[in-house]
């Protein structure tokens, strides 16, 4: 979605940690505009405008204006960035300029509202599964959301990205059977099993329980038996 916003950017030369060092103390973070069949061209943005956009209503679908210092002023969207991750601070964005007139592939969330009749009546669990879908369209025609009534869903019920309504200018590339919510059975926890002591376990004495002869000591039989054979035949 198009939003009248324009980002500040200055081209940078250096590059490298020690000039991304000094460019966030300047308030800075280094980014790249890239896109349209035109050179990639490595710039500096102020990472407060980007974590504004990131956190609008759009996110990363806003469609904004790129306004370099001294040169381009074009519109862009943000497709990638990187935190810190212990800070938790932008460290590096990437901009893609954007062909107002050329349509493109964006993912775009799916929310859903209502209370199931499956969870209310049936004590079942709505379960959301897909949380994004992929559309392909013009720039000014992303919507900033799509929303999905369950109220209507029942046990064992599912809604598929093939039932969400689209407007004509709109064409859905994800899998239409992909499964954005359903209503499950709620998960019963079974017990543990108890602990089979080894006291439990073994027969108690004189319940006719025998106990089974070592095999070493079978083997020993045998053998002897054997030999006694032997024996009796050589004296005869």
């Amino acid at each position: 979605m198009r939003r009248e916003i324009t980002v500040a950017a200055e081209a940078r030369v250096l590059r490298g940690k020690n000039e991304a060092r000094r460019l966030r103390q300047r308030g800075l973070i280094p980014a790249i505009v890239y896109g349209a069949f035109k050179e990639p061209m490595a710039v500096a943005v102020s990472p407060k405008e980007v974590e504004r956009i990131l956190h609008s209503k759009s996110g990363h679908n806003t469609i904004f204006e790129v306004g370099v210092q001294g040169g381009e002023t074009t519109p862009a969207m943000v497709v990638d960035w990187q935190y810190d991750p212990v800070k938790d601070t932008l460290l590096h964005v990437d901009l893609k300029r954007i062909d107002l007139t050329k349509r493109i592939v964006v993912s775009v969330p799916v929310i859903t509202q209502g209370e199931s009749r499956g969870v209310k009546e049936q004590d079942g669990l709505l379960e959301l599964v897909t949380r994004e879908v992929m559309i392909e369209c013009l720039p000014d025609d992303i919507p900033e959301h799509f929303t999905l009534d369950v109220t209507e869903l029942m046990m064992g019920q599912s809604i598929r990205a093939g039932d969400i309504p689209l407007a004509p200018e709109i064409k859905l590339m994800s899998s239409p059977d992909n499964v954005i919510a359903h209503v499950v059975a709620l998960r019963q926890i079974e017990e543990p099993a108890a602990a089979v002591t080894p006291e439990a376990a073994a027969p108690e004495a004189g319940a006719g329980a025998t106990t089974a002869e070592p095999e070493v000591i079978k083997k020993g039989k045998k053998e002897e038996e054997a030999a006694a054979e032997e024996t009796k035949g050589k004296k005869k």
